[in-house]
């Protein structure tokens, strides 16, 4: 089972290395690891470099953003299950050696999600984690119902049917995950923590930029799984799932014994 990674990187060097770092597996042969930079100038170059021999492939040109770096990479990734991870966040320990396992032995899963730990600046880890939600498009394009991309893995067919839509600069990931499901997707999930996600204040969610971006991405997202013959949720509903999943505990903790 040849897991494949990409990372696109862009001025974020003081955590580039250690983005890199996470990427490992047991047998070096089966991993193809594919690093995506459309012009870094704050010293990710150099990262890059010192690290070419990890690389099954590097990528160094411009493109029209996160989504179209990230299906550059996949084009050029030769796997048989993905994975991504930003430059700023890293993966668990073990974590591939155990998606690569999981989807041995789960031939009827081509999308698996898992569980998360948040980590600050520095990479401490906040004593809660997040785990998977049970997909919902209805919650999902509400805000009631969440994947996260660092623990997000899908075999390549799967991703051949969707890719990423290069025009999002807001949600490309939770995009992907929607289209996904709408190309009938079969699911898996774990409570395994299998990445970390780093929020801080530069970064795009730890800045709220992320959140005001999304606002001209929401509506869209919200038809497109209408079209998908998902009846969304009245207003109050939404609101009311809103809230429950605001204050559910479980989505906190049941992840935490699970690294």
């Amino acid at each position: 089972m040849r897991i494949g990674i990409v990372t696109v990187s862009f001025n974020q060097a003081n955590f580039l290395q250690e983005a890199i770092d996470s990427v490992r597996v047991s047998a070096p042969n089966e991993l193809n690891y594919v690093l995506v930079d459309p012009g870094s100038s704050d010293g990710s170059l150099a990262v890059v470099e010192r690290n070419r021999g990890r690389f099954a492939k590097v990528i160094l040109e411009a493109d029209r953003g996160a989504a179209d770096g990230l299906n550059k990479g996949f084009a050029a990734c030769e796997a048989d299950v993905f994975g991504y991870i930003n430059s700023d966040d890293r993966f668990a320990p073990g974590a591939l050696d155990f998606v690569a396992d999981y989807f041995a032995r789960h031939p009827e899963v081509d999308l698996l999600l898992g569980g998360i730990r948040i980590i600050d600046v520095t990479g401490k880890a906040r004593l809660r984690g997040r785990a998977p939600d049970r997909m919902d498009l209805r919650r999902f394009v509400c805000g009631a119902c969440f994947a996260w991309q660092q623990a997000t893995f899908f075999r390549r067919e799967l991703f051949e049917r969707t890719g990423f839509n290069p025009a999002n600069h807001a949600c490309w990931d939770g995009e992907l995950v929607l289209d996904m499901v709408l190309a009938g997707a079969r699911i898996g999930y774990t409570d395994t923590v299998l990445g970390d996600f780093r929020i801080y204040g530069e970064s795009l969610t730890g800045s709220g930029r992320q959140a005001l971006l999304e606002k001209a991405e929401i509506l869209r997202l919200r038809a497109k799984a209408a079209a998908g013959e998902y009846a969304l949720m009245s207003p109050l509903g939404e609101r009311l799932a809103r809230i429950r999943y605001k204050f559910s505990l479980a989505r906190h903790w049941r992840c935490l014994f699970r690294t």
